[in-house]
């Protein structure tokens, strides 16, 4: 760069060394003002907006385009001055993938939580896991992407890296054999995570029955699926063994459902009192949406009989608060009422006794 035996051509490059300083800081300068108008104005559209949204993905893109727009002025000033160009040309082969990932991160981050925003204003709490679900999976599956292709520009910035690829790519069919063995776990989850996406089997906040353990769907990653149980124990399940064996799903389409309320009583049980009852009662209840009560005898045994009660309610957490409240009532209302509905271990005393005087 520098002609050590003439000392007027260091005198040139010391001159074009300091111009290029010069040039990228006023490039910097400029390019910060159009960066200040530019969000200034965008500013203004976006307060004018009803929307949240705007303002986050504003508040999103900002550090990353900030730099982006300078990296830009002085890649414009370095295609003029060949000092600039020897030390930056190397440096943006690694900063302008960066910077473009970034932004794609930041925009993708932006639009997920803009889109979260809106789905909170919904009523339908179906629609709202649904569209809950696709935004998490979809939004993981494009940060992946990403990143990957952002590490993947940045490494072939390096010749030995390139030159590596290059031979790779030379033997495709046994790179594509070994990439393709190491890879097949990581596939699978990625099509695993994709296909819950698109088909839904099951979402975030939907009640479910999984291995035995029954909880809400807390998270859904491409590999994972996290179970939150009533007693607050995560359970990890992977995602391929969701898809490839059965579950119980109670929200698939609505949380409205009917629920037993199982009473053991004496055979000699009259029924009708307590299906009056029951309805009484069940009248009574705000939880109850009014869709089912009945009343039924489910099974006769020797000893005993069988009454399934059977009610709906709203949601899940209503129904189960609902059961546990006509399960005490109805309890209490045949101790009181009918106390010889319960089941008791008896001895025939008097039966026995006669017997044996008539023996």
């Amino acid at each position: 760069m520098f002609d050590k035996l003439n000392p007027s051509t260091w005198e040139i490059e010391w001159f074009n060394v300091g111009m290029a300083l010069v040039a990228v800081v006023a490039a910097t300068i400029v390019a910060y003002f159009i960066y200040r108008i530019s969000f200034s104005v965008l500013e203004r559209l976006a307060k004018a907006s009803e929307t949240e949204a705007d303002n986050l993905v504003l508040e999103s893109i900002r550090r990353p385009v900030k730099w982006s727009l300078i990296a830009i002025a002085v890649t414009v000033v370095a295609q003029g001055n060949s000092a600039l160009a020897f030390v930056w040309e190397p440096i943006a082969q690694f900063v302008r993938p960066a910077l473009l990932g970034w932004i794609a991160y930041t925009l993708v981050k932006a639009f997920t939580a803009a889109m979260e925003i809106r789905l909170e204003a919904s009523d339908d709490p179906v629609a709202v896991r649904s569209r809950r679900t696709r935004l998490s999976i979809l939004s993981r599956t494009a940060t992946f992407a990403i990143i990957f292709i952002t590490i993947g520009l940045m490494l072939f910035a390096i010749p030995a890296v390139k030159s590596i690829g290059t031979t790779l790519l030379a033997s495709a069919g046994l790179a594509a054999l070994a990439v393709g063995a190491a890879a097949q776990p990581a596939l699978k989850s990625l099509i695993g995570g994709i296909q819950m996406a698109l088909t839904e089997p099951l979402r975030i906040g939907d009640l479910v029955v999984v291995d035995g353990h029954t909880g809400r769907v807390e998270e859904i990653r491409m590999s994972f699926i996290t179970v939150r149980t009533w007693d607050q124990r995560a359970i990890i399940v992977p995602t391929t063994s969701v898809l490839d064996h059965s579950f119980e799903n109670w929200s698939r389409k609505s949380e409205q459902l009917t629920g037993p309320v199982m009473l053991h009583l004496d055979p000699a049980t009259r029924i009708q009192p307590i299906r009056e009852e029951l309805e009484a009662f069940v009248t009574t209840q705000e939880l109850w949406d009014g869709r089912t009560v009945q009343c039924l005898m489910t099974e006769a045994y020797p000893e005993s009989i069988e009454l399934r009660l059977a009610v709906s309610a709203r949601t899940i957490g209503d129904l189960w608060t609902l059961r546990c409240a006509i399960r005490e009532h109805m309890i209490e209302w045949l101790r009181d009422e009918m106390p010889e509905a319960l089941i008791r271990h008896r001895l025939e005393v008097e039966g026995a006794n006669q017997r044996v005087q008539g023996s």
